[in-house]
């Protein structure tokens, strides 16, 4: 939805720069993504719509807002995926809950798996790209925000202890940041969670390796050299370059997770489960159809 709130009289370089926004976000939202500022941004360097640096980005940050305002831009087309409202879910009457169950009820489809699949990606703001094909595979998704707070490492190492009492094999698919401390970040999940005798299969980093950098062609930055890694990185890579997880590609970024869990999952037992998940929706359904009749037959037996 475009919708205009203030009116703006833009120079043609400006104008253009939207326009060229406008195209973007529409391609994307054909594909059913929405973006995020910095995504969009990485759109237009890769594309030699802009050059990498820091001025680009504020120009561009500027000019979407400006072309929002103005009507030029449609709402629904970029996010901000940090600051959102929560609310109390509400319903009508009791058979309303029901019949909402009966649309979202799951069955545990990877209990009867041999492995447990978790997808940890470093950045919050990219969990809105990944939480449509995570919710579709049914793993688990957790954003890092860097390195792992020491909590929440001794909390993942717990559940994926029982996992593995269970006789399943934890698999961590990890993505982050190829820079310094990005790559390290991908050795401390594995190192720590050993420390808690988490029994991990193996800590896989899907995402981003040098050779999906060499493949992609994707926009390069500089490694910080403030970084304590810094010089290992450079003196094991022979280069300064590093590159954001954000410079993929929505659409190619849900692709390697897809394929990395699809790899790890055994289709019969996926099958079974389902099939058993379709029974007990009709029998929910069933029982949101017939709410009073379910009510009433339900006071009889407690009357009994």
């Amino acid at each position: 939805m475009k919708r205009r709130y203030t009116g703006a009289s833009f120079k043609p370089a400006t104008r253009l720069l939207i326009e060229q926004a406008d195209e973007i976000l529409t391609e994307y939202a054909e594909q059913g993504y929405v973006l995020t500022l910095r995504q969009l941004y990485y759109q237009f360097v890769s594309r030699d719509i802009l050059p990498n640096r820091h001025q680009s980005y504020k120009r561009l940050g500027s000019a979407v807002s400006a072309g929002r305002l103005a009507g030029l831009l449609d709402w629904a087309h970029i996010e901000d995926r940090t600051r959102f409202v929560r609310k109390t879910s509400t319903w009508r009457d009791p058979a309303e809950i029901v019949e909402t169950c009966a649309e979202q009820f799951k069955v545990d489809a990877w209990k009867r798996q041999p492995f447990h699949v978790e997808v940890w990606i470093e950045k919050d703001a990219l969990l809105g790209v990944i939480e449509d094909t995570c919710n579709e595979l049914r793993v688990p998704y957790f954003s890092c925000r860097g390195y792992v707070s020491l909590s929440e490492m001794h909390g993942a190492s717990q559940r994926l202890r029982r996992h593995a009492m269970s006789d399943q094999r934890p698999v961590i698919l990890h993505l982050g940041d190829h820079d310094p401390s990005g790559i390290d970040m991908t050795r401390d999940i594995g190192d720590r969670l050993d420390v808690f005798g988490a029994r991990v299969e193996r800590v896989d980093r899907i995402a981003l390796t040098l050779a999906q950098v060499e493949a992609g062609g994707y926009v390069p930055n500089y490694a910080k050299p403030s970084d304590s890694r810094y010089r290992a990185y450079v003196v094991e890579l022979e280069t300064e370059e590093c590159w954001e997880l954000d410079a993929i590609p929505p659409d190619e970024l849900n692709t390697l997770i897809r394929d990395a869990v699809l790899a790890l999952r055994d289709e019969d037992k996926w099958a079974e489960a389902l099939a058993e998940e379709v029974e007990h929706r009709a029998n929910l359904q069933t029982v949101a159809d017939h709410w009073d009749e379910a009510v009433d037959h339900a006071t009889e037996i407690e009357e009994e």
